[in-house]
């Protein structure tokens, strides 16, 4: 062998244990091949004031979690309320039907103790009940104030004995779901 071949025989050993072999990154702001140093009082001051920096986003993250499961809360129960308010408008001109029916069947004297008319009452008192369970209650305002957030006045009459401003016959019963009136009642309002 000849001394150049020994060279390139030498280089050629030296470059496939230096792949083979794993090499050493070399730490942040050292240069390659230098050994990492021990971390400085400056950046160690730095990593623990970075600490506090991750427990305020941490809190702050777990403060937005709560107040969106609050607002998913709110507006489900939101959802809720209308579905049903919307369910019960529906319903309200059968349960007025039941009691126009249940009233033109016992004014016929033929009419008044029949099972008919007492199958209807019972199926409008399960209505009512069902709707009371809800929280949707009838309003029937007779002898109270006029208030027009909550009644439709069709007649205004002058009544003997009646303050002028008070509900002397109620047409239709109102119904209220919670604070919200979902129907206002019909009323004849003194004059």
């Amino acid at each position: 062998m000849t001394p150049d071949e020994r060279q390139n025989t030498a280089t050629q050993e030296a470059a496939a244990d230096e792949a083979a072999a794993p090499e050493a990154v070399p730490a942040e702001g050292a240069a390659p091949g230098e050994e990492p140093a021990e971390p400085s009082p400056a950046a160690e001051r730095a990593a623990a004031a970075a600490e506090p920096d991750y427990k305020d986003k941490w809190l702050r993250a777990a403060a937005e979690l709560d107040n969106v499961r609050k607002r998913a809360r709110r507006d489900v129960a939101a959802a809720e309320s209308r579905g049903i308010a919307k369910l019960a408008r529906e319903l309200l001109p059968a349960l007025d039907n039941f009691e126009r029916a249940l009233a033109a069947a016992e004014e016929q004297p033929e009419n008044r103790d029949h099972h008919l008319t007492d199958g209807i009452r019972l199926v409008q008192t399960e209505l009512l009940g069902a709707l009371a369970r809800v929280g949707i209650v009838p309003d029937s305002p007779k002898g109270e104030r006029f208030d027009p957030h909550r009644h439709e006045a069709v007649a205004q009459q002058p009544m003997d004995g009646a303050e002028p401003g008070t509900i002397v016959e109620v047409y239709s019963a109102g119904y209220t779901y919670g604070d919200d009136v979902l129907r206002p009642a019909k009323v004849v309002v003194a004059g």
